[in-house]
């Protein structure tokens, strides 16, 4: 699995610009919505209740918001770039500015974990997050997510 196998050009945002923890998860909602067939309603409600578990801000900037959905054939993802950086109760207290949105058929199971996994290796990478937060190019995110791919392989 690669990030190439949960992203397309289409699934990379790259200036949200959104005030709120709840805003933001609204607005990729939607646009998750649009490439999965599922319910706009639905996504935000399964990335609602994940948040409500636990915050999915793993630090410095970062979070990875999932969740699992029936109507779903296969994982899919959502990258956003935010234009500010947005109170999140992340682990270490920082806003957040880069999200990738994760959902999942509820029938995956390692699948799930791997592609967390390897979601989470990349957006670790302190290079790549820099990089990152230094384009407002949609075509050039989803260059930078993807082609770091064969280096985090998980």
């Amino acid at each position: 699995m690669q990030i190439a196998d949960l992203l397309t050009p289409r699934t990379v945002i790259p200036q949200l610009r959104v005030t709120s923890k709840k805003q933001a998860l609204q607005e990729i909602a939607r646009r998750a919505a649009a490439v999965t067939g599922c319910g706009e309603r639905q996504i935000y409600d399964v990335l609602a209740e994940r948040e409500r578990l636990g915050s999915t801000g793993i630090g410095r900037g970062v979070a990875v918001p999932h969740g699992k959905l029936h109507e779903l054939s296969r994982l899919s993802g959502v990258f956003a770039r935010l234009e500010r950086p947005i109170p999140f109760e992340a682990i270490d207290d920082h806003p957040v500015d880069l999200i990738f949105v994760l959902l999942v058929p509820t029938d995956v199971r390692s699948e799930h974990l791997t592609a967390l996994a390897m979601v989470s290796r990349l957006l670790r990478d302190r290079m790549v997050c820099e990089k990152l937060r230094g384009t407002d190019k949609a075509d050039a995110l989803y260059a930078l997510l993807t082609d770091r791919t064969e280096s985090h392989a998980a």
